[in-house]
């Protein structure tokens, strides 16, 4: 069984949202976007907290407003990194949370640059190529190098279970084969050697679960592994969670945790049943497991949805899970940040 323990980082209300995108590169965790208020975006920042190996120093906070143009403000996006640099990919914007459509572009936050020089890039489809519709409630991740993949959420109607690639390089969209259905939104992806896992997920009537749909990009094909989704042999089913690919004792692996599992009566204007849970998947054994976790010394976070969560590599063989805002069963948008970190 897979051991850890919280460590808070941080509590601010500059960072009081849900719906956000969390980018966690280096020592930093990166956020943008979400709403303090239902359907009402935050601004266009980006916060950046400080994440000091071994916890040797507090956490802080900086505020990185661009000097050129920014995003929209935007709620229910979705992000992923390569190397240095964010990639972020559609969204709703403004009080008729409308997707916003972008023709297709990522917005691109360079991280290298100084505060002082902070700006966003929009990164346009080449020309006369194919390319998704803007969404929201969508799932981004990449393979570390060279592209990213792009899932399923919500358009202006429905919900999609599509999958799309785009090479950085390039600048070229290709559409992959659709996910198992249903289709949803608030579903979660990852990315490891080659493949993409997916879970969860909401189709509009019910929280998705019992199963981990794989897409194997060499064979370009899904296969699904199922499991009884009872919170014993598997975690319950849920929506905006989070879904992260590590290491766990030298073992390949996947975690899930929180998560919305009953949706409210009130819809987005309201908090559902919320999980506080954490599991974790050995990929070569195909099997789930409970992660043991213990409080900190500042306790452990609330139960939570719609927040947004990312890998912290491991510096001294410990891998870590950076855990930031979203949404109290209380209907409090939360303003702090925890580390999860996986003893040996």
């Amino acid at each position: 069984m897979a051991r850890a323990v919280w460590k808070k980082l941080i509590s601010d209300t500059s960072i009081q949202r849900s719906s956000q995108a969390l980018s966690v590169i280096g020592n930093n965790a990166y956020i943008y976007g979400g709403e303090l208020r239902p359907r009402e975006p935050v601004d266009s920042s980006v916060y950046r907290i400080s994440l000091p190996s071994g916890q040797t120093a507090p956490s802080q906070i900086t505020t990185l407003t661009s000097t050129d143009r920014s995003p929209q403000p935007r709620v229910g996006t979705a992000s992923a990194t390569i190397g240095d640099k964010i990639y972020l990919f559609s969204g709703r914007g403004g009080i008729a949370m409308s997707p916003l459509e972008e023709s297709g572009s990522l917005w691109v936050f360079d991280t290298k640059e100084s505060p002082a020089s902070s700006h966003w890039v929009q990164l346009t489809p080449a020309p006369s190529t194919g390319f998704p519709q803007g969404r929201s409630y969508h799932a981004l991740t990449s393979n570390g190098t060279d592209t990213i993949y792009l899932h399923a959420g919500c358009p202006t109607t429905d919900r999609l279970s599509d999958l799309w690639s785009f090479d950085v390089k390039t600048s070229v969209w290709k559409e992959l084969p659709s996910a198992p259905g249903p289709a949803r939104g608030g579903t979660s992806i990852a990315f490891s050697n080659g493949k993409i896992y997916r879970m969860n997920g909401f189709d509009g009537k019910t929280e998705q679960g019992g199963a981990v749909d794989v897409f194997d990009i060499a064979d370009n094909e899904w296969k699904t592994t199922t499991f009884p989704p009872d919170g014993v042999s598997g975690p319950e089913a849920r929506s905006v969670a989070a879904l992260l690919a590590l290491q766990i004792n030298g073992r390949e692996s996947l975690v899930t945790l929180f998560g919305e599992r009953d949706p409210s009566s009130l819809g987005h204007a309201g908090a559902g049943k919320m999980l506080s849970d954490v599991w974790a998947f050995d990929i070569q054994d195909q099997k789930w497991s409970k992660v043991s976790v213990s409080d900190g010394a500042d306790g452990k976070p609330a139960a939570r949805g719609w927040f947004d969560a990312d890998v912290l590599a491991p510096e001294d063989g410990r891998g870590g899970v950076v855990v930031h805002g979203g949404l109290a069963e209380s209907n409090e948008r939360l303003g702090d940040a925890w580390l999860l970190e996986f003893e040996q």
